[in-house]
């Protein structure tokens, strides 16, 4: 489905093992293959081990840098849910379902944006049965192969282009959601701007000029960070 601005999906699944960030490349790349365009957290924004650890190197203080980070990472994903990304892929796959993605799937269904939830996972709680919870935000309806997720998508965007996208949430987001997309979108341009989607350390540098808490310094003199020419980056 080409378009000058390709629909933007938010992938929302776990992502701690390999395993776990292959499905999730998987989901991305059918969308992709589609005609999506898509944001994938821990490719296109960051991970919290690697941006960490470039900060402490940058010299942060460990328990610092993990807190000011944290906030970081919430920005950026606050300002995907609502302002960047019309829709979301839920991957429901594991033991339990990952408790980040069921906080993106339940800010996107407040938000009033499509919700495609997927899981082939056989195991649950509730006698073969997802907790009513989950399901209900997807309408009970849940799709079992990673086939059947772009065909889905198109179904429910569809069915909210015929509702003229009556479902969508009317009420002005609070305060706190402002702030936080407005913190997350200077870190997304500041990030584009710099060409430092997958430059951990790249970002540690924005992250720590954007999220610590003034006043305090580096607990040594770190190098002053020089964003590459564009014909180093390979």
């Amino acid at each position: 489905m080409p378009r000058a601005t390709p629909h933007r999906v938010y992938c929302a699944g776990p992502l701690f093992c390999q395993a776990e960030r292959e499905e999730m490349t998987a989901i991305a790349d059918r969308l992709v293959a589609a005609g999506y365009a898509v944001y994938l957290p821990h490719r296109d924004g960051m991970e919290f081990r690697l941006v960490r650890h470039c900060l402490i190197d940058q010299g942060w203080e460990s328990h610092l840098a993990g807190q000011f980070l944290h906030q970081a990472i919430f920005a950026l994903d606050i300002y995907q849910l609502v302002e960047a990304c019309q829709s979301v892929v839920w991957n429901l796959n594991g033991r339990v379902p990952d408790e980040g993605a069921v906080s993106e799937a339940a800010i996107a269904w407040t938000l009033g944006k499509p919700i495609v939830a997927y899981k082939e996972d056989v195991r649950t709680l509730i006698e073969g049965r997802d907790n009513p919870l989950l399901a209900g935000l997807v309408d009970f309806n849940l799709v079992r192969s990673l086939d059947e997720i772009v065909p889905a998508l198109a179904d429910e965007l569809a069915s909210f282009s015929r509702q003229g996208a009556g479902r969508q949430g009317a009420t002005r987001p609070s305060r706190a959601v402002e702030q936080a997309v407005a913190a997350g979108r200077s870190l997304w341009q500041a990030m584009l701007e710099h060409d430092a989607t997958g430059n951990s350390a790249a970002i540690a540098e924005h992250v720590a000029q954007l999220f610590a808490p003034r006043g305090l310094e580096r607990s040594f003199a770190a190098p002053t960070f020089t964003p590459p020419e564009r014909s180093q980056i390979v």
